[in-house]
Formats: structure tokens, C-alpha cells, sequence
């Protein structure tokens, strides 16, 4: 007999974590073992990791604190990297307009790259996601990013130079994953609409790149994205 899945319990979204914990081992590996690299020690690598957690975020800082970034460059850089969440968040929140505002406030603060390609995939085949369910998948998430990266920091006395070993290059690697998991469906169904969009990302990325920040740019293109997306979705 089949076992039905269910998306109402905060065990069930322990277990639809599953995959997104294999990723973040490797790539919490990597930052704990980077971190370690610049000099960083491990209590300062797990609090980086509870207050800011976000991979890019935290690969930049590690790189800016390498260079002696200003203080004011580093938290500016960090806050328009990691200004796509508030764009996430934006995009489930219609699903959590019955859910309490704390509840709803823990949602998107825990709210990744990896954890919304999961949730915006249940959405998309119409599952009965509820917010036990997605309180599960983010604390589940956290936790074991928190611990990957304190993995790494244990270890990276071991590795002088990372990018010996390519882990400089693991998030590139999870985003390029991720990004193929989250554009496969959408491309099966709606070609035309989804090659457009892509067409309008990368196309802005690269004309704002010329005259601006690839963190401004990048911003700039995820929006134009997203109207592109609104307007031939109900056109």
C-alpha cells in the first residue's frame, strides 16, 4: 500500500527537509572550512550562522573580512544579497494569510533559497501545505546548517587553503542545483513563458552589471523577472 504524504504535521516537514539537509552538509562543510581559513573561530562561525544564515551572505563576508572590508561595506553588501528573501516571502505569503503573525513572521525569517524551492513546489501541485508543516521544513533546515558549518570549523584547522580542494566553488555548485530543480517543471508546461523570463533575467543581469553592483544588478533583473512572469502569466 502507498504511503500518502502528508503537509499539515511539523514531522512531515522534518522529512521533505531531507534532501535540503544532504545539500547543506556539503555546503556548510564548505563555509565552516572557509571561515576557519580567514581566521575566523568556531564560536564566531556558529553565531555567524544563527544570526545571518545564508550561504552567499556568508562566503561574501568571510571573503570582505579577508580584504579588510569596512565594517559599513560588509553589512550594505550583506543586506542587498540577501534582499531577494523579502521577494520570497512576498511570494508565499498569500498562501499564509490565516496563519498568526509570529507564525507567519518565524516563516519568513527562515525562509532560503533551498527551503522555498521546496515549499513553492508543494504549492505549485496544489498540496495542503500548512504552516506546522513549513515551521518544520525551516527549523529543520537551520539546525542543520548550523551544525554543518560547526562541522567545518572543527575541521578547517586541517585545510590551510580551501580552494585546493574547489569548496570555494560549492555554493556556485548548489545554486546551478537548485536552479535546474526549480526550472524543470515550469519549462515542461510553459516553454515559451519560462524561456522568456530566463531570457528577461539574464538579459538585465548583464546590461545593470555594466553600470552598477552585481548585487544591485542582480536584484534588479529578479524583478524584472517577476513582472515579465506577472504579465504573461494572466496575459
Amino acid at each position: 500500500m502507498q504511503k500518502i504524504e502528508r503537509y499539515d504535521r511539523f514531522e512531515d516537514g522534518v522529512i521533505a527537509c531531507i534532501p535540503t539537509i544532504l545539500g547543506y552538509l556539503g555546503i556548510g562543510f564548505a563555509m565552516g572550512v572557509v571561515g576557519k581559513g580567514i581566521g575566523l573561530s568556531i564560536t564566531e562561525i556558529i553565531i555567524m550562522s544563527i544570526i545571518v544564515y545564508a550561504g552567499s551572505a556568508q562566503f561574501i563576508i568571510c571573503a570582505l573580512l579577508a580584504i579588510h572590508a569596512p565594517m559599513t561595506t560588509i553589512v550594505a553588501t550583506v543586506f542587498l544579497v540577501n534582499l531577494r528573501h523579502f521577494l520570497m516571502s512576498l511570494s508565499v505569503a498569500p498562501y499564509f494569510k490565516q496563519t498568526p503573525f509570529l507564525s507567519a513572521i518565524g516563516i519568513g525569517s527562515l525562509l532560503t533559497d533551498e527551503s522555498y524551492g521546496v515549499l513553492t513546489t508543494a504549492l505549485q501541485q496544489n498540496k495542503p501545505v500548512t504552516a506546522k508543516w513549513t515551521h518544520g521544513l525551516n527549523v529543520m533546515a537551520y539546525l542543520s546548517w548550523i551544525v554543518a558549518t560547526f562541522l567545518g570549523g572543527l575541521l578547517g584547522s586541517f585545510i590551510p587553503d580551501p580552494e585546493l580542494l574547489g569548496l570555494d566553488f560549492a555554493l556556485v555548485a548548489m545554486f546551478i542545483g537548485l536552479f535546474l530543480f526549480q526550472v524543470e517543471r515550469p519549462l515542461k508546461k510553459k516553454t515559451k513563458q519560462t524561456l522568456m523570463i530566463l531570457a528577461t533575467v539574464i538579459g538585465t543581469l548583464v546590461v545593470c552589471m555594466a553600470w552598477t553592483t552585481a548585487e544591485v544588478a542582480v536584484i534588479i533583473a529578479t524583478l524584472a523577472g517577476c513582472l515579465v512572469g506577472t504579465v504573461t502569466h494572466h496575459g
